[in-house]
């Protein structure tokens, strides 16, 4: 896959961690960004867009990440969810992994590791 053929739903209650994410991602090319403020919107615009690959915040209004994994994965067991969340969730990161999420990224946000998870996914691993 081509970062160009993607779409990639930022799930997040900030706007300043959707923002550097999609800053962090842009810099590979321009896939289609799509963003949702809280677990809720993220279910919706997971189920209206299909996207190939989901960052998710753990704590968010209306219903929380780990909620919203299940959800997704319920929908989608191939969903590719990565976690992005901050020190102080270990509890909760565990049940996201336990829930199907493929990795994790720890606030603040390291652009390395945003890069190497985006790449590993085009390369297909």
């Amino acid at each position: 896959m081509n970062i160009n053929e993607m779409k990639i739903l930022i799930s997040d209650d900030s706007i300043l961690a959707r923002k550097q994410i999609k800053d962090i991602i842009s810099t590979l090319g321009s896939p289609v960004f799509i963003e949702a403020t809280d677990g809720q919107s993220a279910i919706d615009r997971y189920k209206e867009t299909k996207p190939d690959m989901v960052f998710l915040d753990i704590v968010m209004p209306k219903k929380d990440g780990n909620m919203a994994i299940k959800e997704i994965m319920d929908y989608d067991p191939d969903a590719c969810i990565i976690i992005a969340s901050s020190v102080g969730t270990q509890s909760q990161l565990k049940s996201a992994l336990e829930s199907g999420a493929k990795d994790f990224v720890q606030k603040p946000i390291d652009r390395t590791q945003i890069l190497n998870i985006v790449n590993n996914f085009l390369e297909g691993r």
